[in-house]
């Protein structure tokens, strides 16, 4: 007999170890800054904030050019490129401690601007005012790059009213840039949903409203704004989205949302990874049973997405030798070519010497199966046990004859048997005829017929333009 335990593991951990599943890399800052207001009311500030002002800026222009603060500047560059390019844990926490320090050291000489700037908001009592604070809360946070004080001006800014809408749309989308990339996520998400609602559509505003509901482990809020973000794209939904909201989907334990976003991530970039990735997912959530795991194996094996040894032997036990022997015959026979199986392994050679056992006579038996499957008095065991056999041996057709009288049976099991009919269908190249199969499914083999229908509609698809 084979050993159950060389089954124990799904490729879910070989597909993560390839970087298709890991978390998205948090998203940097857009490189663009928001635009001075232009086209606001006019800006008339009070006398006690105008007499603050103008000193405060000459001093701000002229710490720019100072020797001492240039250099500090260029170190926070060059510890931010130590930081951007560390790689593990510890490396990456002694980058971060130097950049910390790095623009730390910039703000400490820039303590004098930093009083004007306190003076000059305590002295504020306008919105006019309001806004002239937040301008130059800004232009110090950029020159001494604290990101706080940046966020802190924009937000003021934002704050004064004196912003048009596309402009507080615009400014909302950097508080809230900023302040995921200071980890306040939930203030990240009011201000990001702010931008949004204003109208704001730049650098993927959604994506990064969706991430910071992720990273403050709040999933599925964070899939519902990914899921109406991808809607409004359509088929033009980046991938690494789509990638992300199976990968969020499949950590939070939420099977069916798992399966969506993998169903659309293989219908819109069916690559093997991506095939494998989906597959991967979905055997490890829904835990199916051997019978219905057989039906997913075999899309891996259609969709040529095999990580490992371990799935071709998980296969192999799912399609049993005993009663599938050319199926097995084939998936061993794939895994050898592969070079994933190899001929001196016990398991391999128990597998194939029971499968060549009955190689021969099982073959034989399917006109004897056939004959037994049509007669009057069949029952759906019968008309199944025909059907899976001419399935295993690749004839479609025939399967497929058989698969629907096994639906006119009582008893049948209906959603294994239009899951074999439709891949039955979709080998046979009938991919219309598939899809509406699979979208008769419900229950448990839902997800797997929405993997399976979007294989059908690839198969469908017109082959790319030679270049």
């Amino acid at each position: 007999m084979i050993r159950s335990s060389f089954f124990t593991r799904s490729a879910l951990g070989v597909v993560f170890a390839l970087g298709l599943a890991g978390a998205a890399a948090s998203p940097a800052l857009a490189k663009e800054k928001p635009a001075a207001a232009q086209g606001s009311a006019k800006i008339t500030p009070s006398k006690p904030v105008m007499a603050i002002y103008a000193p405060m800026k000459a001093a701000l222009d002229n710490a720019g050019k100072r020797a001492d603060v240039v250099q500090a500047k260029a170190n926070v560059a060059t510890a931010a490129n130590t930081l951007n390019s560390a790689s593990g844990k510890a490396a990456r926490a002694a980058a971060r401690t130097n950049y910390d320090a790095a623009v730390a050291a910039v703000g400490n000489l820039l303590t004098a601007e930093k009083g004007q700037l306190e003076q000059l908001r305590a002295a504020g009592t306008t919105p006019d005012d309001k806004y002239v604070y937040g301008q130059m809360a800004f232009a110090l946070g950029k020159l001494a790059e604290d990101k706080g004080l940046q966020r802190t001006g924009l937000a003021a800014s934002v704050e004064s009213g004196k912003l048009s809408a596309e402009q507080a749309a615009e400014f909302n989308f950097f508080v809230g840039a900023l302040a995921y990339d200071m980890r306040d996520y939930a203030a990240a998400r009011t201000a990001l949903q702010a931008a949004a609602a204003g109208g704001y559509t730049k650098n993927d505003v959604e994506g990064m409203l969706a991430e910071a509901y992720f990273n403050d482990n709040k999933a599925a809020e964070g899939l519902t704004i990914l899921e109406a973000a991808i809607a409004k794209k359509g088929t033009a939904a980046p991938e690494d989205w789509l990638r992300r909201g199976e990968v969020v989907a499949y950590n939070a334990k939420l099977a069916d949302k798992a399966a969506a976003f993998g169903s659309q991530l293989v219908a819109n970039y069916p690559t093997t990874q991506n095939w494998a990735l989906s597959i991967a997912v979905l055997r490890d959530l829904a835990r199916y049973p051997s019978q219905d795991m057989i039906d997913l194996l075999r899309l891996m094996d259609r969709t040529k997405s095999y990580m490992e040894g371990r799935d071709y032997i998980e296969y192999i036990q799912a399609a049993d030798p005993r009663r599938s022997p050319g199926e097995v015959m084939k998936v061993l026979n794939a895994g050898l070519a592969s070079g994933k199986l190899t001929a001196g392994d016990q398991t391999v050679n128990e597998a194939k010497s029971i499968a060549m056992g009955r190689l021969a006579a099982d073959k034989a038996s399917l006109p004897t199966l056939e004959r037994d499957a049509r007669g009057g008095s069949a029952t759906a065991t019968v008309v199944m046990a025909a059907a899976d056999a001419y399935l295993s041996y690749d004839q479609p057709a025939k399967a497929a004859e058989l698969f629907e009288l096994a639906l006119t049976k009582p008893g049948v099991d209906t959603a294994r048997a239009l899951t074999r009919l439709g891949i039955a269908q979709a080998d046979m190249g009938q991919s219309a005829a598939a899809l509406a199969t699979f979208a008769k499914i419900q229950g448990p083999r839902k997800p797997m017929a929405q993997l399976w229908s979007a294989y059908a509609t690839s198969k469908a698809a017109p082959a790319p333009a030679a270049k």
